[in-house]
């Protein structure tokens, strides 16, 4: 097997790993692109493939992670992570643990981790690493490696959210909240969403938002069915599609391009968060991108009386 054909076949490992170091699609697979020139320009064999190319896309996107803070702190309102449609890897051993770490809520706590502890819960926690092989991709001890996944361990649990487990009933409960939705149906809404549901958006400073977030099942249903008419006017298209391993759906104008993306935290029978991202430097892998004011003008200018 040629070395190219070796990276082809460890690709989805390592893109995954990227991923959940970093947040974010595009900056994931510059990190694996720079890997691969770094195993290819390497003189020597390794004695493990896959250890030293896991090693290797840990190092690249921490780096890069240490440099993104910097700009995060920057970042004009609620910061998410690019919206993934489909995890490339799959283990079915870990993957309870796969879709759990992907998800907006899980990716949003791991911000909150130091870029080496969060280096280290991934590849321990989520992919099973031995520590041996941890200590290897970030050049710490055992020990130290010991310490820093005790550490992330115990801040991702203790913020950690619980989600519905079965898959049917997630879908089945998505579906009513899009037909209510489609419907403008406010009282339909309001059944499906928690007391204290919280709509929040990413838009960057670069897309139309409504604020800092909506709390409260009536506001936030509200919203929603505020949405509806300007939304049709346009020839707009919801598209039901998982994002981040929950329920979501892509938002797209009549040309078939990206609007917005939104992602669906379920518990107990109802919907506890709506995260929408509407920047557009973040939708670009989804598809090509709408100019969202162009949208909202055009939504506002439909619905003008004609003179």
């Amino acid at each position: 097997m040629t070395r190219a054909e070796e990276f082809e076949d460890l690709r989805p490992l390592l893109f995954s790993i990227a991923y959940r170091i970093l947040g974010s699609v595009s900056e994931a697979e510059d990190a694996v692109q720079e890997t691969w020139l770094r195993y290819e320009g390497s003189p020597a064999q390794p004695v493990s493939v896959r250890a030293f190319l896991s090693a290797v896309v840990t190092r690249v996107s921490v780096d890069v992670l240490r440099s993104a803070r910097v700009r995060r702190e920057k970042y004009v309102g609620a910061w998410f992570p690019e919206p993934l449609l489909t995890d490339p890897y799959e283990d079915p051993e870990r993957s309870a643990e796969l879709a759990d770490s992907v998800s907006m809520a899980a990716l949003l706590l791991l911000e909150r981790l130091s870029p080496l502890e969060r280096a280290v819960f991934v590849l321990r926690e989520v992919f099973g690493f031995g520590y041996a092989e941890v200590a290897s991709a970030v050049r710490r001890s055992e020990a130290a490696c010991r310490q820093l996944a005790v550490r992330a361990r115990r801040h991702m649990d203790a913020g950690r959210a619980r989600f519905e487990a079965d898959r049917k009933e997630r879908e089945a409960l998505t579906e009513r909240f899009f037909e209510a939705f489609r419907e403008g149906d406010v009282d339909g809404l309001c059944e499906l969403l928690a007391a204290d549901v919280q709509m929040v958006g990413d838009s960057g400073g670069k897309a139309p938002l409504w604020g800092t977030g909506v709390i409260g099942a009536e506001k936030v249903a509200r919203l929603l069915a505020a949405l509806v008419a300007p939304f049709a006017r346009i020839g707009g298209v919801v598209e039901l599609h998982e994002v981040n391993g929950q329920p979501g759906a892509i938002f797209r104008d009549r040309d078939g391009r990206v609007i917005n993306t939104w992602t669906l935290d379920v518990l107990d029978g109802q919907i506890q968060t709506i995260r929408t991202v509407l920047n557009p430097d973040k939708l670009g892998h989804v598809g090509p991108v709408a100019d969202a004011w162009s949208v909202l003008r055009e939504a506002y200018q439909a619905r003008r009386p004609a003179h």
